[in-house]
């Protein structure tokens, strides 16, 4: 009880609506855990961070380097340095067979993230309506409120790898839907659209006015023999109101570079990059240099066929495991990116939601997953095989001995 006199705390002013709907990353925050527990001196087996475990390769990392040497540490053109733009060009080209590209409808970004943000921001408002595939990739409907927007999870189809098609996304319209936010290869699933796929979608977006912002971040880790499918590969009439988003981070194990990009129509470029200049600016100016290396460079690609065939080799092991060990657990098979996404709500003495699965899970076993309701689908666990071989295979040991033990005293 206080005292006579004796003044209450004042209570915090009330915040922006523009933050009225913003959490922090979940992905963060469980990879905050498994470090606050590694610092305690407890075991942990992290296999929730989504970051290429690879180091950046030497050529790009020495440019950077090159670039601080040689003082060009100045305030970068605000959309990207033409070197790097340029580069980003010729890349997308050679991944689309040969398709023209032109360097003035790249602009560069501060990561992916800010590339996303920086066209929702231009694209939509109040009222407008987005559609986004769930499960989904944590940022996005956050993105999305942040521009005032209204995002609308689309639900995935079981039977399809979690992927929606046309008639999904119909059933979801209405004349306030004005975006799509696609993310192939896709974060959390692993799932990666058909071009057959694109192209329909495309087409729909086309008839429905839609914009559509294609993530593919992801899009050179694919398990299909070569790059996965993009909406660069399909015709220009269908292209009028498509973001392709890309970037250093995953392909090239730049996370903590910061470079992103967005192919987009020359219009939404210079809104972008009007938007930018009163934000942060021209992207880390040194990292621009190294990308551009990563980007060109052929020593830089035969690291990128490396990476990609040992997170082939950590897939292979991961579906032939749980096949083996984990019985009538249900999950997806990803043909891209690096990650591996099972059910639990169907396993005995599961039934309580991924939140409390993944907490129980980390005191029990030390092992850290990401729960499936970070991605709007509580039913699932996201697993990171973005990891060395020997804490994939120790944290699989403990996992699937997890899921055993459910499974047992079920029966019993």
């Amino acid at each position: 009880m206080r005292g006579a006199g004796e003044l209450s705390p004042p209570m915090p002013d009330p915040l922006s609506l523009n933050v009225a709907y913003l959490r922090a990353s979940e992905t963060l925050a469980i990879g905050a855990e498994a470090k606050r527990r590694r610092a305690a001196g407890q075991e942990v087996w992290d296999l929730a961070v989504g970051e290429p475990d690879f180091d950046t390769p030497a050529p790009a990392a020495q440019a950077g380097i090159q670039a601080i040497e040689r003082g060009l540490t100045r305030y970068p053109p605000n959309a990207g340095i033409p070197e790097l733009r340029a580069a980003i060009a010729g890349n997308l080209s050679r991944l689309s067979g040969g398709r023209p590209v032109d360097p003035d409808r790249i602009i560069v970004s501060s990561g992916s993230k800010q590339t996303i943000f920086n066209a929702a921001f231009c694209l939509w408002g109040p009222k407008d309506k987005v559609l986004i595939p769930a499960p989904a990739w944590v940022s996005y409907p956050q993105i999305v409120h942040l521009a005032r927007a209204e995002p609308v999870l689309v639900p995935g189809d079981i039977e399809w790898g979690l992927k929606v098609g046309v008639s999904d996304l119909e059933a979801n319209y209405d004349r306030l839907v004005r975006g799509l936010i696609l993310c192939s290869p896709c974060n959390p699933t692993g799932a990666v659209y058909t071009l057959a796929e694109l192209r329909a979608i495309a087409e729909w977006a086309v008839k429905r006015d839609v914009w559509v912002i294609a993530d593919e971040i992801y899009r050179r880790i694919a398990f299909g023999g070569g790059p996965a499918p993009s909406f660069l590969d399909l015709p220009d009439e269908l292209l009028g109101r498509v973001v392709v988003v890309s970037g250093a981070s995953k392909a090239y194990a730049m996370t903590g570079w910061r470079i992103g990009a967005a192919w987009a129509p020359p219009h939404l470029v210079s809104a972008m990059a009007a938007l930018q200049s009163h934000t942060t600016t021209g992207a880390n100016h040194p990292a621009q240099w190294a990308a551009a290396t990563a980007y060109t460079d052929e020593r830089v690609e035969q690291e990128v066929a490396r990476m990609v065939a040992a997170f082939r080799r950590r897939r292979d092991r991961l579906v032939e495991r749980f096949r083996a060990e984990a019985p009538g657990v249900e999950f997806v098979e990803p043909h891209g990116a690096f990650y591996f996404f099972f059910r639990v709500d169907g396993v005995p003495g599961m039934g309580e939601g991924s939140a409390a699965f993944c907490q129980r899970l980390i005191q029990e076993t030390g092992v850290a997953l990401v729960p499936g309701a970070a991605f709007g689908d509580d039913r699932w666990v996201r697993l990171s095989y973005a990891t060395d071989e020997r804490t994939l295979d120790g944290a699989l040991d403990r996992l699937l001995a997890h899921l055993g033990a459910a499974r047992a005293a079920r029966v019993s």
